[in-house]
């Protein structure tokens, strides 16, 4: 099951956080955000795709720092359009889209973004963009019936981790970590992390 940890900002708990173990890392350029990035560079092994999380930017924006960073993926976590998602890909971006969950019609806005996205990330509706700290309730991906593949997100922390051994659903490919994790904004436990994904191994998801 592939880890992603999102929200990063400083430098040796961006080194501590990639020996855990991860698949991917995200990085927040949406200047709100208490976890928005401003480091120089990004420094991690190749085999850690890293993801840029914009919030309703402009390609104008989110190009120059797509390339300036190297990045794999961006990650649209506004109102983004269906057509700005594939004007990006035709530039060349992989993309994956947030969609926020509170009801069933939520999910089905899916059905537009399909052939214009690499990925979705499922997360908890709530009041501005950003995470809220809370899970939602997952049987709603029930009604998810495409074929994009998702990360699953919103609340995320070890003590869910039963929770989550229990929840399955085709195209679900992985977990997105963030504010569970923390012991500040932008600050991750690497020793939590670490036990997540040995958990997770030890009983072969």
């Amino acid at each position: 099951m592939l880890i992603k940890v999102c929200g990063m900002r400083q430098a040796a708990n961006i080194r501590d956080v990639a020996a855990c173990g991860i698949q991917w890392m995200g990085f927040i350029f949406y200047p709100k955000s208490p976890r928005y990035f401003q480091e120089a560079s990004i420094e991690l092994p190749d085999n850690i795709r890293k993801v840029g999380v914009f919030v309703n930017a402009d390609p104008a924006e989110m190009l120059p720092i797509y390339n300036r960073y190297k990045l794999d993926y961006l990650q649209l976590h506004g109102n983004e359009s269906p057509e700005l998602c594939q004007e990006l890909r035709e530039k060349g971006c992989r993309i994956i889209k947030a969609i926020s969950v509170s009801t069933e019609e939520d999910i089905r806005k899916t059905e537009t973004y399909e052939p214009a996205v690499d990925y979705f990330l499922f997360d908890t509706r709530c009041t501005g963009y950003g995470g809220s700290g809370q899970a939602f309730d997952w049987s709603m991906l029930k009604h998810y019936e495409g074929q994009t593949p998702f990360l699953l997100s919103g609340g995320i922390r070890l003590e869910l981790l039963p929770q989550l051994l229990h929840f399955s659903h085709p195209q679900l490919i992985g977990f997105d970590l963030n504010s569970g994790f923390e012991s500040a904004p932008g600050l991750k436990d690497a020793t939590r992390i670490q036990s997540f994904i040995n958990q997770l191994k030890q009983t072969n998801v």
